[in-house]
């Protein structure tokens, strides 16, 4: 299996199965000296752990990240940062009714064409439980993004037909985790709980849009031909479990529009910078970052598991149905906030280090 990397000088790479003993990853390209707050990564991995609250999985996971090299005295070193987190609480016999059926909008079946066996239980390497490796990298890279003033926020826009009208820009992204479904608005979030808790209710999934913002991001990253900064945004938000669509600044909703209305006008700025008067590029111009806040939203359709009977087929062709069982998420916004941030701040730290070696 290959595709078990990503970036080109900071590079995850990942391994692992969600019912094997442990994934993990080894990071390459973090240059030496880089001051590590070992509180702050575990606090990112908590967040995406399982068993937060009534809305996520009830799987328990200390989620507890052991580094194996790389690091000394609590500085990066420059060299591959080795990395395991155990798995603990596993109940593969959750998933022998799977051994031979084909789950609905799963992964086994493809699995199974390519590769001729697959690990029924959890979904292998197909688990969105290898989502945690990117975590650590993530905060790792958002580390060396504080220092150079870069903030990332995403928060659950939304959740089924519940949708948060307000622009990123109206809301305080601070309150982002003071609810378990992580919007910042109080009244949005109450009836997002509260559609997820019937959804829970009645056996079946929702899905939904997380919002990205990054702040502060500097002018000039991105390559103008195939490595745009927002396609490379893309291929990582694509990557994540369940995504199923990308839009950066004004997105679909550009068809909608003639360029007199669209266009983002550069202005000066009260300190004497450029700058444009809107911000319908989402931050990005011909692939580069312009220095305006970077945003974008990612779709997530509803998790596949649902605790309902499905019609399906066996490896053998033979029509069966599924009986919903085991421990999973019926939505998986409020775990993949983390996840979305990771996936942008390791993109940011990657091309600010391409930067850093195209002026040598």
């Amino acid at each position: 299996m290959s595709g078990n990397s990503f970036g080109s000088i900071f590079k995850l790479t990942s391994f692992g199965e969600s019912h094997g003993a442990a994934i993990g990853g080894i990071i390459e390209g973090c240059p030496a000296g880089l001051l590590l707050d070992f509180d702050f990564i575990q606090k990112e991995l908590n967040r995406r752990k399982p068993g937060q609250s009534n809305l996520t999985t009830a799987r328990k996971e200390d989620d507890t990240v052991e580094f194996l090299s790389g690091i000394f005295e609590g500085q990066t070193l420059g060299t591959p940062i080795g990395f395991i987190i155990r798995n603990k609480d596993q109940h593969s016999t959750d998933y022998t009714h799977l051994k031979e059926a084909y789950r609905p909008s799963h992964a086994d079946f493809t699995y199974q064409q390519k590769y001729g066996l697959r690990d029924y239980r959890g979904g292998g390497r197909s688990s969105a439980r290898e989502t945690a490796c990117r975590i650590v990298a993530g905060a790792i890279a958002k580390l060396f993004l504080n220092q150079r003033g870069v903030q990332i926020h995403a928060f659950v826009k939304q959740v089924g037909t519940l949708k948060l009208e307000k622009n990123f820009d109206d809301l305080d992204l601070n309150n982002t985790e003071l609810n378990v479904v992580r919007c910042p608005d109080v009244d949005m979030a109450a009836q997002m709980i509260s559609a997820i808790e019937a959804a829970k209710k009645s056996g079946d999934t929702l899905g939904g849009i997380i919002q990205c913002v990054a702040l502060n991001v500097p002018v000039g990253l991105g390559e103008p031909v195939f490595d745009k900064l927002h396609a490379v945004l893309g291929h990582a938000m694509l990557s994540i479990n369940a995504t199923k669509g990308f839009e950066i600044g004004s997105g679909f909703n550009s068809a909608n529009f003639k360029g007199s209305e669209l266009n983002d006008g550069f202005v000066k700025t009260e300190d004497n910078k450029i700058a444009t008067g809107s911000n319908n590029s989402g931050g990005v111009q011909g692939g580069i970052s312009n220095g305006m806040p970077i945003y974008f939203n990612v779709a997530f359709k509803p998790v596949a598991t649902i605790m309902q009977s499905q019609n399906t087929l066996d490896s053998a062709g033979n029509s069966v149905v599924l009986e919903g069982k085991g421990r999973h998420d019926p939505c998986v916004l409020p775990r993949a906030v983390p996840i979305v941030e990771s996936m942008t701040a390791m993109v940011l730290m990657d091309f600010m280090l391409l930067a850093r070696t195209n002026q040598l």
